[in-house]
């Protein structure tokens, strides 16, 4: 405190003594309001990381789709639920109907077990038994562990009886030569482990319940000769992913063993998705993956070289190479589109972190472009054009205004400001997916491409190589492009493993999974079961 006594008794004294304590006092004011901003940041990182640990993944409000009833409306329902008629307690229970259990699928093999009565005549009078109608019967499913078998290729030798000429039959090739693996073995053990998130490790305990023992080398060396069998085909493939109009792009990280350190390092997959369903396209769908040891920019620079057209992705700046025009003047080789769940989702992290109402407002004017989405699906690119021009348009409009004026009122610097500056930098980008119906709001054709990485990896941990990385991004490319199609990944890789090796290289997208679905004799259950 100050003492008066001790303050100067002329006037400018005390005006340059005043000075100074006012800048002081606007100094630590400052201190404080960034000290309250970063306790503020803070608290809204340790919501989002306990929310993404603990909390649940879904992006709904907890009300939404509900309506809540006024004291009123509560007050009316209680009113008509007085007046309806008591029911009589001496009643007689309404039956219920008898629940139907669903049959088993046809295509399972059924061993009948006829069960006779124990005695051959009446046990009443001893009379003859005759049959009485159809029998009554019930199901009861079994299932068999992993079980081999041992296909022995016999080749007879013949002579010729003239010339002493050895005549003898080639032998039939292998998937992998001088490997004992057939190509049922060899996608069982590519499907446990890039479909099913199966460890090579845990395979072998099964293959040694079932009196098979096996290393986890000798597996690794047939996914390794796989890989390499099935390399021109994903390159096949990749082909026809390039060549869509737009795509869909994105990331996750991989940890993979850093070679003489005893430690991991953070390699990338990447996924580059092409998806028409949206739009009515008649084109199969597919993914394309591609591995890299690191995040750098470089990366999808090199896997996109040779693209031109429309690219989804979300703010990631490696992408930014891509979009920037050869000349001043000219146009870019690849236009970008932004990701409205992206922009969606800095708010509801901000929302699920601090229930600020304005975050509220962003998501539910947000939701409503997704409304539109939602009854334009599957429609052809004209009609969705036309209705995001007449119903998204003036939203996105009103949505843009109520952003820029909302965010003039927020401190700059805080976790709010953040979550309007993410949407207003990219407004042109986001709202790009107007102008052409082939596009979507969102990138989430891409991240649910990612999914099944991201499940295997909380499995197998890590990669054991840059090699490794490689060999996964080939697999995962024709199980998850199966996926797309409603193929089942297993069939498909024995089809194509038994055939590859033989198979002309300059006709190898014949065997891309699309072309031979109708070869499969794959069961209409188990379409369904992919389409779930």
């Amino acid at each position: 405190m100050l003492d008066a006594n001790a303050l100067p008794d002329d006037v400018e004294s005390l005006k340059r003594l005043l000075l100074e304590r006012d800048a002081t006092v606007h100094v630590r004011d400052l201190e404080l309001r960034e000290k309250q901003r970063q306790i503020e940041h803070l608290k809204f990182q340790l919501a989002k990381l306990r929310r993404e640990r603990f909390g649940q993944l879904s992006e709904r409000l907890e009300d939404a789709g509900q309506i809540p009833l006024t004291f009123e409306e509560l007050q009316a329902a209680l009113a008509e639920a007085a007046k309806a008629p008591e029911t009589s307690a001496a009643s007689a229970p309404e039956k219920r109907k008898p629940v139907r259990r669903k049959s088993l699928p046809e295509h399972f093999e059924r061993n009948d077990n006829v069960i006779p009565p124990a005695d051959c005549v009446c046990p009443d009078c001893g009379g003859a038994l005759s049959s009485l109608g159809k029998p009554d019967e019930s199901e009861v499913l079994e299932v068999k562990t992993v079980t081999f078998k041992v296909t022995r290729h016999i080749r007879p030798k013949k002579r010729c009886s003239k010339c002493s000429t050895i005549v003898q039959a080639p032998a039939p090739s292998r998937p992998i030569e001088r490997s004992f693996a057939g190509a049922t073995l060899l996608a069982l053990v590519l499907t446990w482990k890039y479909g099913f998130h199966l460890p090579l490790h845990r395979q072998c305990q099964i293959f040694a319940h079932a009196g098979l023992t096996l290393s986890r080398t000798t597996l690794m060396q047939w996914v390794g000769g796989c890989s390499e069998l099935l390399g021109p085909l994903v390159a096949a493939l990749a082909k026809y992913v390039l060549s869509a109009s737009n795509l869909n792009a994105d990331d996750t990280p991989i940890k993979v063993l850093a070679p003489g350190t005893g430690k991991t390092k953070k390699g990338r997959l990447w996924t580059y998705v092409r998806d028409g369903r949206g739009w009515g396209s008649r084109d199969p769908p597919a993914v394309w993956y591609r591995y890299s040891p690191s995040w750098h920019g470089r990366y999808p620079q090199q896997h996109l070289a040779t693209y031109r057209g429309k690219l989804q992705v979300d703010g990631y700046a490696g992408f930014e190479a891509l979009f920037v025009p050869a000349t001043p003047q000219g146009p870019a080789r690849i236009q970008e589109i932004s990701c409205f769940a992206h922009a969606r989702r800095k708010f509801f992290d901000l929302y699920k972190a601090m229930k600020s109402p304005v975050a509220k407002e962003a998501i539910e004017r947000i939701d409503t472009l997704y409304k539109i989405e939602t009854s334009i699906r599957g429609q052809s690119p004209e009609a969705r054009y036309a209705a995001r021009q007449k119903h998204a348009v003036p939203i996105l409009k009103a949505l843009h205004a109520w952003l820029i004026d909302t965010c003039s009122k927020v401190e700059k610097g805080s976790v709010q400001a953040a979550a309007f500056n993410y949407s207003l930098e990219r407004w042109e980008t986001l709202i790009r997916y107007t102008e052409d119906g082939r596009l979507e709001i969102d990138n989430n054709a891409a991240e649910r491409s990612l999914r099944g990485a991201g499940v295997g990896r909380k499995n197998y941990l890590f990669f054991g190589s840059d090699t490794g990385g490689d060999r996964a991004a080939i697999i995962y490319s024709l199980i998850e492009t199966c996926k797309l199609n409603r193929i089942d990944p297993q069939r498909y890789l024995e089809y194509v493993l038994a055939r590859i090796a033989d198979h002309p290289i300059n006709r190898i997208e014949e065997l891309l999974p699309w072309n031979v679905a109708d070869k499969l004799d794959q069961p209409e259950q188990v379409s369904q079961a992919m389409a779930a």
